[in-house]
């Protein structure tokens, strides 16, 4: 009883959890496993243990699909305008101007001219992290001079196409975006000239329903979702149980929307080719 009587004098040894600076690890959202995120993004932010593929940043999209230090932006001084005075939660212009920040491009879409593998082309590419890739004014007025001036200049095209859809700040003007392209790409194929869009996750409603399927060839990366409305949207409008994945590059392919689905890591490779083919054997 003295012993439970009396005060004892422990001591507590406390382990430092050892410091591990944030984002050295990617769970990934496909297998599962913890991945070093050094190994994924030298391997083109594709999973190295299933092949799961991340977001790839604009610019190294155009590092992989350009030919070293050839590449040269075009029409990046249009600019996106309040033209309806959108009002919200936050402003169109607080968001642009947050977006801007963030990403440190002007728009949700690049486009230029480079060389691919000592070939002159035009590129674009457009970024789902600049609100949803959403095509607006500039938008659709960049990737239009991108395929005007490589028609004038008998360039084929390249264009990774991502987007949620219409830009909504911008209304009427952001739907009518979707003839601007279309027309310009109807003139750039009576120049006999190459137009080939590659699809990566997401690519839905209006681009997926104009510029992003009027291709020669049309591309797509692994388990990219493509697609005009969401799931749920044509669940509740048909009242009919879908098929698993049916908006799936994979599923797409096998039902004749998608031509190639292509993996990342030999997107450049079968570019090449592809363009050697189809730029070759025109007349």
């Amino acid at each position: 009883m003295a012993l439970f009587g009396k005060k004892q004098n422990y001591t507590t040894i406390q382990v430092k959890k050892r410091d591990v600076p944030d984002g050295l690890w990617v769970k990934c959202p496909s297998c599962g496993e913890i991945v070093y995120k050094e190994e994924i993004s030298a391997n083109l932010e594709v999973c190295t243990k299933c092949g799961h593929h991340f977001n790839l940043p604009r610019d190294k999209r155009i590092q992989l699909l350009s030919d070293e230090g050839s590449f040269e932006e075009w029409a990046g001084s249009i600019a996106s305008v309040d033209t309806l005075g959108f009002t919200g939660r936050q402003s169109y212009v607080d968001k642009l101007e947050a977006n801007q920040k963030k990403s440190g491009h002007s728009d949700a879409v690049t486009v230029g001219g480079c060389m691919l593998a000592g070939r002159a082309i035009g590129l674009g590419v457009m970024d789902f992290s600049f609100l949803g890739a959403s095509m607006g004014s500039v938008v659709g007025e960049r990737i239009t001079y991108l395929i005007e001036r490589c028609t004038a200049e008998q360039r084929p095209v390249l264009l990774v196409c991502a987007s949620g859809g219409a830009r909504m700040y911008e209304g009427l003007l952001s739907l009518m975006q979707m003839a601007k392209t279309s027309a310009a790409l109807a003139r750039h194929a009576e120049a006999g000239l190459a137009y080939i869009p590659i699809l990566t996750h997401p690519t839905m409603a209006g681009v997926m329903a104009s510029f992003a399927t009027l291709g020669d060839l049309i591309v797509a990366e692994p388990e990219a979702l493509i697609g005009f409305a969401g799931p749920r949207v044509i669940k509740e409008t048909t009242q009919q149980d879908l098929p698993e994945g049916f908006q799936r590059a994979e599923f797409l392919q096998d039902h004749g929307l998608i031509d190639m689905v292509i993996s990342r890591n030999q997107m450049r490779e079968r570019m090449v080719s592809v363009l050697d083919y189809l730029c070759d054997a025109r007349p």
